[in-house]
């Protein structure tokens, strides 16, 4: 993994903002189409949102190195490097309907391909094993991203995390020994251990961004 790159391109992305703006003034359009299930702060929507979009991005590199770090320790590394580097290509080599995008909005739509390709992965673990990969719950954090970044654009990103994962983590692979090993393992203590190392992205942004019940 070379999230390293990844975090380089955050900070250049964060430098480009500070001298352009760019971000600031996409999310001011936004701010009146919002979804009203979306709240926000009276006092600071604009600051609320802006925190929100570059929590999420910089969040990628975390969650990629934590998937990783969890795999290696559970002996599935094999199974789950090829989906990660994946999401870290959709950083480092965006794909063709990505052309144009740049700085910090064009990030959030990266950012929205590699945590929904991590979602989708943590639901194939839930579903054969009960268990997700890694208990980040991007669910929620998703969502609001979708909205921000639009329909019918966010669709085709989804169809591109689908595309992407073709083929990958089918019922096959997880008929191995090593992730059957890990089914056994999920109930041990030094498992939830490990997973509390790695805070939950809904929590972490819901201070900034809620979405009504």
């Amino acid at each position: 993994m070379n999230t390293a790159a990844l975090r380089q391109l955050i900070a250049q992305a964060r430098q480009q903002e500070t001298a352009k703006h760019a971000l600031a003034m996409f999310l001011q359009d936004q701010l009146e189409r919002l979804h009203p299930s979306i709240r926000l702060p009276e006092d600071d929507a604009l600051g609320a949102l802006t925190g929100f979009v570059i929590a999420y991005i910089e969040e990628v590199p975390d969650v990629l190195d934590a998937a990783a770090t969890v795999a290696r320790e559970a002996g599935i590394e094999s199974a789950i490097k090829p989906v990660l580097k994946i999401a870290e290509h959709f950083f480092l080599q965006p794909p063709e309907l990505m052309a144009g995008h740049e700085g910090l909005e064009g990030l959030l739509d990266e950012a929205y391909l590699a945590h929904r390709l991590v979602e989708e992965v943590n639901d194939r673990y839930i579903a054969h094993l009960g268990q997700p990969l890694i208990p980040l719950d991007t669910t929620r954090a998703n969502l609001i991203a979708h909205q921000l970044i639009g329909e019918p654009f966010a669709n085709q990103l989804d169809e591109a995390v689908h595309h992407a994962l073709a083929g990958m983590l089918d019922d096959a692979s997880f008929d191995q020994p090593s992730v059957q090993a890990y089914r056994e393992r999920l109930a041990a203590p030094d498992t939830a251990s490990a997973w509390r190392r790695w805070p939950c992205l809904s929590q972490q942004l819901g201070l900034e961004l809620q979405l009504k019940a």
